[in-house]
């Protein structure tokens, strides 16, 4: 099995450039089924993500062509071909093809959908938002087959009992061949979200609204083909920020959507760290940094927590963790959104960190505490990157097992990380 080698104890310098963004990747290679035409996607991030995706797509009878560096052309065949179970389970996003396949053949065929282990992630939101656009949904032999009543769909107004990315993602595209006007209400507003209502606004679908919780989607017998540049993975900019920050080091981040950041910025200098736009699209994070964790305006102990967009993003309330370590002070952070993301804080501790889990939701992170290397495992891609962070800043060798959670999500990490100073080994 695959292992990153890590020796700590080196601050980072050097640049990094930012990959497209993964989570918009998934659904924007999706929705290239909604059109007989050719479309073209450049700043695609080589992750084992998206290569299922793409082999997922390739089953369906689309034909996919690298063109050029990150960059690929697809066009879509008949979509009668069969999913594996095993790429359907790989990965999480293979939920996304449900929308596009109702929407083009009639049905989709899908066993549950794989990802992070990180607790319960429903699928409830999916089905329902589906149906209120005229599907029926049923579970049969381990499958979810969901079936349109007729097509095209009919465009409806319906309200989303939670803002779901994937969900919303999934309504999205199912209405963009719907038959009149779709109005989404409690639609979820990530930066992915947005990337995938332009590009179907370039494929011929006027969508209204877009960053917001409210989208108007004017439906269309067809969609034609496009060219589209996925946004900068604002996930991956935090998780650089915070390596940075935890080795006491610097670093420059170039290809950085700037206007994403607004969150991150405010959750960072709530542990003492901040950063600095150094051009439209990079970032400088300085060596030099107060790295006090804050209090409370009435000097009680501070708390970060995430939340749907705008809010923080859950994705890199583990990367915060494992940095607030290394700062000083007392911090409370409380993962809102999934229950079992937290239970990595135990390799942590192992390492040294001076942490007390409350439930499975709050820990209390105390700081600074020196960590030491150790062999860990990898559990999701954000809480195997904080071990990345964790065994960067930490003292002598660590080895990180179940890499392949992170390289999920994560371009060349061994490459980023070397750029950076980074001892690292890929075995």
């Amino acid at each position: 099995m695959t292992e990153y080698h890590i020796i700590g104890g080196r601050p980072t310098s050097g640049e990094v450039r930012i990959s497209g963004n993964k989570n918009a990747a998934l659904p924007c290679l999706a929705a290239t089924l909604l059109t007989d035409e050719t479309v073209e996607l450049s700043n695609v991030p080589d992750i084992e993500d998206v290569q299922v995706m793409i082999t997922l797509l390739e089953h369906l009878g689309s034909t996919v062509t690298l063109v050029g560096p990150n960059t690929y052309s697809i066009t879509s065949g008949d979509r009668s071909g069969e999913l594996k179970r095993t790429l359907v389970e790989a990965i999480r996003g293979s939920i996304l093809l449900l929308g596009p396949l109702l929407a083009t053949v009639g049905e989709a065929r899908l066993t549950p959908p794989g990802g992070d282990v990180i607790g319960l992630r429903r699928l409830d939101t999916h089905l329902w938002g589906l149906s209120a656009l005229g599907a029926s949904f049923a579970i049969e032999e381990s499958q979810i087959v969901v079936t349109a009543d007729r097509l095209p769909l009919s465009g409806s107004d319906l309200f989303l009992d939670e803002a779901s990315v994937t969900a919303t993602e999934n309504v999205i595209m199912a209405a963009s061949l719907a038959s009149g006007e779709s109005i989404i209400t409690n639609a979820a507003c990530e930066p992915h979200v947005q990337d995938l209502c332009t590009m179907l606004t370039l494929m011929g679908c006027p969508i209204d609204g877009i960053g917001s919780n409210r989208l108007r989607i004017k439906g269309q017998k067809r969609l034609h083909g496009c060219s589209f540049r996925l946004g900068s993975d604002y996930m991956e900019t935090g998780s650089f920020i915070g390596l940075a920050a935890a080795t006491g080091g610097e670093a420059l981040l170039t290809g950085v959507d700037v206007q994403h950041l607004r969150m991150i910025r405010l959750g960072f200098e709530r542990i003492g760290i901040t950063f600095v736009q150094d051009g439209p699209s990079s970032i400088w994070v300085p060596k030099e940094q107060t790295r006090i964790l804050a209090k409370e305006v009435a000097g009680h102990t501070a708390k970060i927590s995430d939340g749907p967009w705008p809010a923080f993003p859950a994705d890199l309330l583990s990367i915060l963790t494992v940095v607030a370590t290394q700062m000083h002070g007392s911090i409370l952070i409380h993962e809102k959104m999934f229950e079992s993301r937290m239970y990595f804080v135990d390799y942590l501790i192992r390492m040294g960190a001076d942490i007390i889990l409350c439930d499975p939701h709050r820990a209390v992170v105390n700081g600074p505490a020196q960590l030491y290397g150790a062999t860990v495992t990898s559990p999701d891609v954000r809480a195997g990157m904080a071990l990345v962070i964790a065994a960067s800043c930490a003292q002598g060798p660590s080895i990180i097992q179940n890499i392949y959670q992170i390289e999920r999500g994560y371009e060349s990490l061994c490459s980023k990380l070397s750029a950076l100073g980074i001892v690292v080994q890929r075995q």
